[in-house]
């Protein structure tokens, strides 16, 4: 039996008796995990700084590193996580709805774990973390395969939370996955009857070979050519804020802005300003015709920009003369995960909400905010950027399913 194969089959009987632990258990077992990484994280830093020497070594500018690279403050940061996803409500057998039939059948909708969990990542070695967690609290078994670039950090750190958690449940409810070569990837679409669910995460390329070729249901995730439209009325102050938070702070996750959109009408007084702020932190800055003639030291962007997620400092400017443009702009380059408008009109706000498709749309907030943490939820699974059956961050309840369990007294149909 191959070691693919049997780490499935070790996560399937596992999976069976996480499933039907007690939250005090699953709570207990999370609180061991949060432990266990500050602990030892001088031991995650240290493989975590292999992996970081040689992707620079073969990757210099590369500024995907910023995802790679763990500290002390990201691993606090996550095993404070693991402790806020133990103080969760269990959603594990919470009824969702129920009613009595006219036949007197009691029909209740409850919420049950999903089973068996597959993610394969890249870069994060926090999401080896993050997804355990919830999967422990949430009822599931998961196999994690992430890239080779953090093969160190995710070895590591995948022993430590299995080790934490032995004395509460079986420890082969975390399995990963240390084989990288890409073959086992392929191999993991195909294991329908294995796993219940496939979650991928990294470059859009990626997540879409994936969605094309799984035989196990995938939920989509990640891929983020994020939007601000400035609207005519905006307070400028506060969307140059928005817009230097949402580019600057972390430009190589999914949540930083890629695009901004102006209306023109206060596209000569705004771009200016914009710009020149935008320059004080290194982007490089691509325009339209329009922002050419307002601003002839930007870059001309080509068509094929309006559907590049820059993980670096670039982003592109657009004028449009409406917010029916803006959303119809959205809709058509975006990638249905965060859209924002900074504007005072609260009807601007409600066309543009209800009307872009996305998995969360602000109204004068930076769309950093789209993350289970920052949500409340502990941690995430990733941004489901799809519309079934999770959309936007994905916490505990976003990996349970539901079942309806029927009581009756022996009834019968008659037809």
């Amino acid at each position: 039996m191959d070691e693919l194969i049997e780490k499935a089959l070790l996560a399937r009987k596992a999976w069976f008796e996480l499933a039907g632990s007690s939250d005090a258990v699953r709570k207990k077992a999370l609180e061991s995990m949060a432990q266990a990484i500050i602990e030892n994280k001088e031991k995650i830093l240290e493989a975590n700084s292999l992996d970081v020497k040689k992707f620079k070594e073969e990757n210099p500018e590369d500024p995907i590193i910023d995802r790679l690279i763990l500290n002390e403050k990201r691993l606090i940061s996550a095993a404070e996580g693991l402790k806020k996803i133990s103080q969760l409500p269990d959603p594990i057998g919470e009824i969702v709805e129920g009613w009595t039939t006219g036949h007197g059948l009691k029909i209740q909708k409850v919420r049950v774990p999903i089973g068996v969990i597959g993610v394969i990542y890249e870069s994060r070695p926090n999401v080896t973390i993050d997804i355990s967690g919830l999967a422990l609290k949430s009822g599931n078994a998961v196999i994690l395969r992430g890239g080779s670039e953090a093969i160190n950090s995710n070895k590591i750190i995948a022993e430590i939370l299995r080790e934490s958690i032995k004395d509460y449940i079986s420890k082969e409810v975390i399995q990963i996955i240390e084989n990288t070569d890409r073959s086992v990837v392929e191999r993991m679409l195909k294991l329908n009857g294995y796993l219940d669910l496939l979650i991928p995460r990294g470059s859009s390329s990626f997540i879409d070979y994936v969605r094309k070729n799984a035989l196990v249901p995938v939920i989509e995730t990640g891929a983020g050519n994020n939007h601000i439209f400035v609207n005519y009325d905006a307070d400028l102050d506060m969307a140059t804020k928005i817009i230097i938070n949402a580019k600057v702070q972390r430009p190589a996750v999914c949540n930083a802005v890629r695009k901004v959109l102006i209306h023109k009408d206060i596209a000569e007084k705004y771009i200016p300003m914009l710009v020149s702020e935008l320059k004080k932190y290194g982007v490089t800055i691509k325009g339209d015709d329009a922002v050419l003639r307002i601003s002839p030291d930007v870059i001309p962007a080509n068509e094929s920009d309006w559907d590049k997620e820059y993980m670096d400092l670039t982003l592109s400017i657009k004028v449009v003369n409406s917010v029916q443009e803006a959303v119809e702009h959205i809709n058509k380059h975006g990638t249905k995960h965060s859209e924002a408008i900074i504007t005072n009109s609260l009807k601007d706000a409600q066309y543009f909400t209800w009307n872009v498709d996305a998995a969360c749309t602000y109204v004068n907030a930076s769309i950093r905010f789209t993350d289970g943490e920052q949500f409340g939820f502990g941690a995430e699974v990733g941004i489901s950027t799809q519309k079934l059956h999770a959309r936007g961050p994905m916490g505990i309840r976003e990996l349970t399913t539901t079942k309806y369990i029927i009581y009756g007294e022996g009834q019968i149909r008659e037809i």
